[in-house]
Formats: C-alpha cells, sequence, structure tokens
C-alpha cells in the first residue's frame, strides 16, 4: 500500500522499480548492413538497400510512390518543393512542433503562418486554419503530434476549398490511423523521419510519400532530394531549371531500415496499448486533463502529454513535474519551451544572419496572444514517455504516482 505523503515531502515512493528497456537493433539490422557493405556501392541508386526499404515501405502504406531522404527534416522540405512552394508563398502549420518542421519554408524563401490548436488533443483544427488563410497560402503542414491524428476530413475539405496543397508532418505518427486510413496517405505529401528519437530508426533519415499517385509529381519529389538530376532514364539528366538541395539516403540507412520496419507494426500497437491505458486511468483524476484521441483516431503514442487545470490544484505546473519525479516517473513540463513564433528567429524575423528576408515581403507578426491556445498548452502540460518495452506494471506505477500527486494538490 502505498503511503499517501508524497515522497518529495518524505513519503514512499510509488515507482521503485526500473522501467523496462530492450535492445532496438540486433543481428537483423547487422545482416542487412553486411549485405549493403558487400554491394561495394552505398550510393542508393546503384545499390539495392534502399530500394527495397522504399518498396517495403510502399506495401505496408499501400502507396504507389515514395522517395527516401536524409531526414525528416529534409522529407518536408522535399514535399514543399514538389508542392511548388516558393518566394513569397505562405504555409500554414503548427505553432507546436519541433524546429524541422519550418525550416523547409524558410529556405524556400516561403513564410510560415501558425494556426491555433484544439486543446486536448494539441491539433490544428480547420476552423483555425481558415482564420489564417490568405491568398498567399500555398500549403499546410499538419503535424500529428505525438502520434494522435488530425482531423483530416475537414482539413482536406477545406484545402480543396482554397486549392492549396496539404503535406502531413508523420514524424511522430507511425502507424497512426484516422477513420482507417494512415497518416501520410490522406494529404498530397506524407512525410517521414527516422532519426534515432522516433518509433523506428535508421540513425537519421526521412520517407516522403507522393499520394497523388501521379508519375510526373514522383519524379518532381524524387528530383528535389537529389539536387533535382533527374535519374529515371538511362542518360542521368542533369540540366537544373531550378534549385533544389542534396537529400539523398544512404544505403546504409536503408539496409537498417529494411530491418527497422519489421519491428513497426509491434513497437505500434504496443504503444497503443500503454497509451490507451494509461489515459483510462487517468480518467477520474481532478486536476488532470488526460490526451485526447481525435474522433476516428488511433494513436501510437510517441510520446504522451497531458495538461493540468491549475484552478483546482493548489501547485504550479512545474511544483507538479517535480513531485512526479520524485514518485520515481520522470517526466517533463511541456513538448517544447514555447510556441516556434516566440523564438528569436521568428521575433527578430531572422531567417537568414543579418536579414530580414523573406519576412520583409509582407507585413508579419508574432505577437504573443497569436495562437492562445497552444500558448495554454505549453503553460499547462507535462510530457510522459511512451516506450514499447515498458512493463504492464511500469505504466500501472505511472497511473499510480500521477492520481496520487493530483490528489494531494486538489484544492
Amino acid at each position: 500500500m502505498i503511503n499517501n505523503t508524497l515522497a518529495i515531502l518524505g513519503g514512499q515512493k510509488v515507482k521503485t522499480t526500473p522501467f523496462g528497456t530492450g535492445k532496438r537493433f540486433g543481428a537483423e539490422e547487422a545482416t542487412e548492413l553486411l549485405g549493403a557493405l558487400e554491394q561495394n556501392t552505398l550510393f542508393y541508386h546503384f545499390g539495392s538497400k534502399v530500394k527495397k526499404f522504399l518498396a517495403d515501405f510502399n506495401d505496408l502504406y499501400h502507396v504507389k510512390y515514395s522517395v527516401a531522404t536524409s531526414s525528416g527534416t529534409a522529407a518536408l522540405h522535399v514535399a514543399l518543393g514538389a508542392a511548388g512552394v516558393t518566394v513569397g508563398d505562405e504555409v500554414i502549420t503548427s505553432p507546436i512542433t519541433d524546429q524541422g518542421t519550418v525550416i523547409g519554408i524558410l529556405y524556400q524563401n516561403a513564410i510560415p503562418i501558425f494556426a491555433d490548436l484544439e486543446p486536448n488533443s494539441y491539433n490544428m483544427t480547420a476552423e483555425a486554419i481558415e482564420k489564417v488563410i490568405s491568398p498567399k497560402t500555398k500549403a499546410i503542414i499538419v503535424v500529428h503530434l505525438a502520434g494522435n491524428p488530425c482531423d483530416m476530413d475537414s482539413i482536406m475539405e477545406l484545402a480543396r476549398k482554397y486549392n492549396v496543397k496539404v503535406i502531413e508532418d508523420c514524424a511522430q505518427s507511425y502507424l497512426t490511423t484516422y477513420k482507417g486510413h494512415l497518416t501520410g496517405t490522406i494529404g498530397d505529401y506524407g512525410c517521414f523521419s527516422t532519426n534515432d528519437f522516433k518509433h523506428i530508426s535508421t540513425g537519421d533519415g526521412g520517407i516522403v510519400t507522393v499520394n497523388s499517385g501521379d508519375e510526373e509529381d514522383y519524379f518532381t519529389t524524387h528530383a528535389f532530394a537529389d539536387k533535382n538530376y533527374k535519374r529515371h532514364d538511362k542518360e542521368v539528366v542533369k540540366d537544373i531549371l531550378y534549385l533544389a538541395p542534396n537529400y539523398r539516403m544512404t544505403e546504409l540507412q536503408g539496409a537498417v531500415g529494411i530491418a527497422q520496419l519489421k519491428k513497426l507494426e509491434w513497437i505500434c500497437t504496443r504503444r497503443n496499448e500503454l497509451g490507451e491505458r494509461l489515459s483510462s486511468g487517468l480518467q477520474n483524476a481532478k486536476g488532470i486533463r488526460p490526451m485526447k484521441i481525435t474522433a476516428g483516431g488511433w494513436c501510437s503514442y510517441w510520446f504522451y502529454m497531458l495538461t493540468l487545470d491549475l484552478d483546482v490544484l493548489s501547485c504550479t505546473r512545474e511544483e507538479f513535474s517535480d513531485a512526479l519525479t520524485a514518485e520515481g516517473i520522470p517526466n517533463s513540463p511541456g513538448y517544447i519551451s514555447q510556441v516556434l513564433y516566440a523564438q528569436s528567429l521568428f521575433q527578430q524575423k531572422q531567417a537568414y544572419l543579418n536579414s530580414e528576408y523573406p519576412f520583409s515581403l509582407g507585413e508579419y507578426s508574432y505577437e504573443a496572444g497569436s495562437c492562445p491556445n497552444a500558448e495554454e498548452i505549453l503553460k499547462t502540460a507535462i510530457r510522459l514517455d511512451i516506450n514499447e518495452f515498458f512493463s504492464d506494471h511500469d505504466i500501472e506505477d505511472m497511473i499510480t504516482a500521477l492520481n496520487k500527486v493530483a490528489a494531494h494538490y486538489c484544492v
């Protein structure tokens, strides 16, 4: 029986056993890597590993075309380039996301515009997007934060109404579904990350799905990831019409990816089980708002984020976090420290050193209060790790600790 006195006040802590751990890489990855080395080439165009990785991914996601990239950030940039985003265009996205979501926008000399979020799912809504859409809007990057799908039906309807492209940022949403459809296959392009902190890892890397199924669209996307070189005929065409980066994936990354994909269904299924159990165990905790999964959605829980109702708690978010840590439950206040538009880059309008371009192409404001829901989320959020190697007992300990801390501080 756990003493109700908080551990931070001298009581017995809830979590007294280590969290479950496991090996992400093993003999399967080693075998594929050796096969890559035995090819005597690590260049994707001449080797077989990246091609096999993409073929397996396409089968899993039921898409015809995808392109490999060097990172998830690169994947987003490639999708923007393929979508025709260029100088002076506006791209709407989420204010709670990794910096990588906006890097490609600015490299295209386009301007990020931020739409507010639904308070409990932490995702953009069509209503919020429409409030900031303009004649300059070229694309929307929807971020399926933590593996929770956005409400894609309404967003796609809005995009078609205004004739703008939709790019899905699926870095955190492997095998997530929305009304039976895999995220990354609903918009015009889907962008995935395989860096070391995602559901599967190739060290770094990314994938872009080309959901039109159109061959020319695929060729454009493929070329944009490879300096605009066209490698689909026997002779490589290097007559460059416009600038594109070099974001090629290596055969070593592709080799690891082949083995990692085989584990993906188990990883996501287990994370879903753990995340759903955590939500269920917090339903009656006063002062805690569990993560809300979008209607019709299935979440693969890259992490779990809840928010606190500080009106009914006698503590700050930081005090709650510290108390939870003392109970043996690692956590962090929020996901990122501040909304993206609060960063110096946006406040100083300096994408390039000593230049206000491309912000100088229009009148753009990134004032506090621009996305009030997003700002409130980050003031009240607690982020918890979810890992496929956690045991059922680990999750029960997390639930017990969260309820214990909330009960202590409940007014």
